[in-house]
């Protein structure tokens, strides 16, 4: 295998293994896509990704990390999504959602804007968590959700599953990961409950587990299903990989057909090793062990680096991002320095090498 190697999901079948991960551009209104989503999605697509996983989408409105963030939770936000849907698809990239919930970490600004806490007196929102814990100073206090306030969650992702297939999507990613709401019943340094959904690993586990079982019965049968996982918190005493390792087995037999793995992102006082290919390990260690495919991100930054990561057996797939934004086009270079041909868009063939 390599990076321009087909990958077949399920019936979709990706044109190489670059993915374009979800960034959050913090552009929305009233969580309805608009041109600058068009033009940013769209030009990764042009550019050659096999993939492009449109940014965290709030399930609910309160799910949101700022008040410009998409969201998928009526249908009026239908359309807008589906206009940048098509347009990726037809560019020869497969179009995928993350559906996400923000718990803890929402009502807060746009990172430009200082990130901290917007109050309900300008736009913000009461957030919720699995304990009353807020992520750090000058972030809300959360409310503690209680056993309908859950229910009501796993129903919040189910019915952005129904509105995401009417919108185009061929695949679509649960958020797990990076602090937010599912993340954050995983890791005991968040959830403190004493219930069903905490206490052990089957109680921490339990939301993820619900969610996943209720999307992949909303979701086409045919269509893939992934879900993103911060493998380790990286602090003490926190999620580690070893239950990651665990938690995608059970995910496997639910129905999910790869584990995009990420880190950290729970608690602001990580230590984080970030370099080169930092999280490549984990995907790596996840894929072997819990016998499913996975997908590397991770300061993936050239070809040779990103084509290692398949050849090696790291993952099945490379995600981008802060490449992706400095150059929408690698996919179109990377295939050139590897002796590949890339999928050149023929209004763009007069500059192909």
């Amino acid at each position: 295998m390599h990076l321009f190697a087909p990958l077949a999901l399920r019936s979709v079948t990706l044109r190489n293994r670059i993915a374009v991960s979800p960034m959050c551009q913090y552009s929305a209104q009233e969580g309805r896509a608009g041109d600058w989503h068009l033009v940013h999605l769209g030009a990764r697509a042009v550019g050659g990704a096999g993939l492009v996983c449109f940014e965290a989408t709030a399930v609910e409105a309160r799910g949101r990390i700022s008040p410009a963030d998409l969201g998928l939770w009526e249908d009026g936000q239908i359309e807008p999504l589906a206009r940048i849907a098509r347009f990726v698809e037809a560019q020869g990239a497969v179009p995928a959602l993350q559906l996400a919930h923000a718990g803890r970490k929402g009502s807060t600004a746009p990172p430009w804007d200082g990130g901290k806490g917007v109050p309900e007196s300008a736009g913000g929102w009461k957030v919720v968590a699995p304990s009353a814990l807020p992520f750090a100073d000058g972030y809300p206090l959360p409310h503690a959700l209680d056993p309908e306030g859950i229910r009501g969650v796993v129903r919040a992702f189910t019915a952005a599953a129904r509105r995401a297939q009417a919108a185009g999507f061929r695949a679509i990613e649960i958020h797990a990961a990076h602090g937010y709401l599912l993340h954050q019943f995983l890791s005991p340094l968040s959830n403190r409950r004493e219930d069903a959904y905490g206490t052990s690993f089957d109680g921490r586990t339990r939301l993820l587990r619900e969610v996943v079982q209720a999307v992949r019965a909303e979701w086409p049968e045919t269509l893939p299903l992934l879900v993103r996982i911060s493998a380790t918190d990286w602090a003490p005493g926190g999620w580690d990989v070893e239950q990651s390792v665990e938690v995608c087995r059970v995910l496997r037999g639910l129905g999910v057909d790869l584990v995009d793995v990420s880190s950290g992102g729970l608690v602001p006082s990580a230590q984080v090793p970030a370099g080169p290919g930092y999280q490549s390990g984990f995907a790596e260690r996840i894929r072997r062990e819990a016998r499913i495919a996975t997908g590397a991100v991770g300061m993936i930054v050239t070809p040779e680096q990103a084509d290692h990561a398949i050849r090696s057996g790291q993952a099945d797939l490379v995600l981008m991002a802060r490449e992706l934004l400095r150059d929408p086009y690698f996919p179109l270079r990377a295939a050139s320095a590897l002796r590949h041909e890339g999928p050149w868009p023929r209004q763009y063939l007069r500059a192909k090498p």
